[in-house]
């Protein structure tokens, strides 16, 4: 299991950083090219969707988590 590491991204025009484990950062990548999105897009989709009282780094692992449950 990897430690967090910090990753880049552009929401909306504005570069962000997130915290992300290696695994969560393949898997939104994953996840982006099978939707046809960059990867810049479909963050900005979940940073849109969530509760502001939720970090966009967590948000991010609740989207992938939900991606793959409703797969099995």
């Amino acid at each position: 299991m990897s430690r967090p590491k910090k990753r880049s991204l552009t929401l909306k025009g504005h570069r962000t950083s997130v915290s992300l484990e290696d695994d969560f950062w393949r898997a939104l990548h994953e996840i982006a090219a099978e939707k046809g999105k960059p990867i810049n897009a479909l963050a900005a989709e979940i940073d849109a969707g969530r509760n502001l009282e939720t970090g966009l780094a967590t948000a991010i692992r609740l989207y992938v988590l939900a991606h793959y449950r409703a797969r099995s």
